[in-house]
């Protein structure tokens, strides 16, 4: 395969081997213009397939806008190409990539092979983090830490002191959508339904993350059930999955109080099976992962801050 193939142009960083973020930039420009090439298709028409002005096509093109990972997923959709794909390099690099007004001599050779052995859950999984730390995200997005995962993985706990040592807002999603719906959950639920409920939860999230430059949010297991909302989550706030094992789950929101995990239910535990199942390779996305399982709050809230890098008292 190409990957293997070794180019003098440029993909990813200069000669000394520093990817710096107008280089990877102008490489995924590349990248698109070769894409829609294959395709045959005008940039108006990926456009509006698309659904992003032209305008900011032709500068994603070019190398002089930023993109996030939710348009880029969008221009990827349209041209019929996976995120992963589009970094999967086929030949020679353009020349016009290029670091600070010169051609850049590093090859992606590697970078691509390496892409290319990963399974592709996994490789979609590089291929967002890349694109959320080169394309200028990481540092806005870690403004905003949003915990992730089922119930009685400790979000809410840890969220808590994790704002208070940030001496930032706690925001959990579940009572901003009671607050906008004006009604409890349960409530919602019932009137609404699971799409209903959705829809609430989708505005909640955007005029929290457009309130909010600074904050620790809670949010829901099930919000990686609807991509458009998670996606936006991805997109704007640096992600924790919190996970636990199942027992672990279950022990955790019974001992709170909160029997209805298994209420009328003799398969509570198969339930909650299938659906970390279900939900786990949505869960991976995140940019970090914290494991409960086995330990005390302490210690879940020391390893929570380490993995952040922020310094342990």
């Amino acid at each position: 395969m190409a990957a293997a193939h070794t180019s003098q142009n440029s993909a990813f960083g200069a000669s000394r081997g520093v990817v710096t973020e107008d280089a990877f930039l102008s490489w995924i420009g590349h990248r698109i213009r070769e894409a829609r090439a294959r395709r045959g298709v005008t940039r108006k028409q990926l456009a509006a397939e698309a659904d992003v002005s032209e305008r900011h096509l032709a500068q994603l093109e070019s190398g002089e806008g930023n993109v996030s990972i939710v348009l880029l997923r969008r221009i990827t959709a349209a041209l019929s190409v996976s995120l992963s794909d589009l970094f999967m390099t086929g030949g020679e690099q353009s020349s016009d990539v290029t670091d600070n007004g010169k051609s850049n001599a590093a090859s992606s050779s590697t970078i691509a092979r390496i892409l290319e052995q990963m399974p592709v859950g996994k490789r979609e999984q590089v291929a967002a983090r890349i694109i959320r730390e080169f394309a200028g995200e990481d540092s806005d997005r870690r403004g905003r830490i949003a915990l992730i995962g089922l119930r009685g993985a400790g979000k809410s706990t840890l969220g808590a002191r994790l704002a208070k040592e940030m001496k930032v807002s706690f925001i959990e999603l579940d009572r901003e959508i009671e607050k906008d719906a004006r009604m409890p959950l349960e409530e919602i639920f019932s009137l609404y339904g699971q799409s209903g409920y959705r829809r609430i939860e989708k505005r909640a999230l955007d005029r929290v993350i457009r309130e909010k430059e600074r904050a620790v949010i809670s949010v829901g297991g099930g919000v990686v059930s609807e991509k458009e909302t998670y996606d936006a989550l991805l997109a704007s706030c640096f992600a924790v999955w919190v996970k636990a094992q199942p027992e672990e789950h279950m022990s955790r929101v019974i001992a709170q109080g909160d029997l209805r995990a298994i209420a009328d239910n003799n398969e509570a535990m198969e339930d909650l099976r299938r659906i970390l199942g279900a939900r786990e390779p949505f869960y991976r996305k995140a940019d970090l992962h914290l494991d409960t399982s086995g330990r005390t709050v302490e210690q879940s809230f020391r390893e929570l801050k380490k993995t952040l890098h922020l310094k342990n008292k």
